[in-house]
């Protein structure tokens, strides 16, 4: 299954390939030379270099051989049948690795087809809070990983978020749920300072699902709206989420802000930059949720 040479725009070296895949540059030159699985261009000075093709290749070939298939029976496959095979197993396996890996796949190629498709069908499967939980946000935490390797460009991780938030949207938009007699404020937000808001919109949905209220102020809100939104609607609950590796967010500002200023309101906080540090300071009426999946519990132990 040789692949010819042929003009494109993003060279991926094979250091780009292991921070992607995970796989090892010393396996991935075993299965070249040795199972002729696919065939590397080579810069003017003989340097290895991939394309976006065969990254594809690369991540469907792992993904079944994660799933018992050996190197040796799949390279007897020509690539059509590995992927129907790599929708097989992403449609009726239970294990989530592929499906991330599909998701990683179709991001990296640009395929919003594919990409929703993939989406769709875990949804149709799971539902749409137990696809976001067992499935997106740990395929964000694998595109923050990226970022990081240096493997990911701006415009996949805005192609991909962008497709996700239009699947959170059109879900609030559809929920048609009574309101509990006791229900609750939350006031929903994310600071100046951090872009990332699909994790507050999931938020939106699963409060709004249980029949509590919302007042979404969205990303990038400075504490000046906070204050009046107080002041009109004085709401029972806080919540925010920084995870953004290059936020701009000063964390023990932002919590001691927090904690002067709203001293009787429970803040709740969540995302890894929160989550994942160990010396930050908090307010007694403040709790951290370290996943999603806490704060579905914590909304669920309100009493009725």
């Amino acid at each position: 299954m040789k692949t010819g040479k042929k003009d494109f725009r993003n060279k991926l070296f094979i250091k780009d390939l292991e921070n992607i895949t995970g796989i090892k540059a010393h396996t991935i030159r075993i299965w070249e030379q040795r199972y002729k699985i696919f065939e590397p261009h080579r810069t003017d000075t003989g340097i290895r270099y991939y394309d976006e093709e065969q990254l594809r290749l690369i991540l469907n070939i792992s993904i079944l051989n994660n799933n018992g298939y050996k190197i040796s029976k799949i390279a007897l496959m020509d690539k059509q049948e590995i992927q129907d095979l790599c929708q097989e197993l992403s449609e009726h396996k239970s294990k989530y690795d592929g499906q991330i890996q599909s998701l990683i796949s179709h991001m990296m190629l640009f395929d919003e087809k594919e990409f929703n498709k993939v989406l769709s069908i875990n949804i149709l499967k799971l539902g749409l809070e137990d696809s976001m939980i067992q499935i997106v946000f740990p395929f964000l935490e694998q595109i923050g990983l990226l970022w990081l390797a240096g493997s990911l460009h701006p415009a996949h991780e805005h192609f991909i978020t962008n497709l996700i938030r239009q699947r959170l949207f059109v879900a609030i938009d559809n929920l048609s749920v009574r309101p509990l007699p006791n229900a609750k404020k939350f006031l929903v937000f994310v600071p100046t300072g951090e872009q990332h808001d699909l994790s507050i919109l999931f938020a939106n949905y699963v409060i709004r699902s249980r029949g509590h209220e919302v007042i979404y102020l969205g990303s990038q809100t400075p504490f000046e709206d906070l204050y009046q939104i107080f002041d009109v609607r004085k709401p029972d609950f806080i919540f925010s989420i920084i995870t953004s590796l290059n936020s701009n967010v000063s964390l023990q500002t932002f919590i001691n802000h927090l904690g002067k200023h709203w001293k009787t309101t429970k803040v709740l906080l969540s995302g890894a930059q929160i989550v994942n540090r160990k010396d930050l300071k908090f307010q007694d009426n403040m709790e951290v949720l370290p996943s999603p999946a806490n704060l579905l519990d914590f909304i669920l132990s309100i009493p009725e």
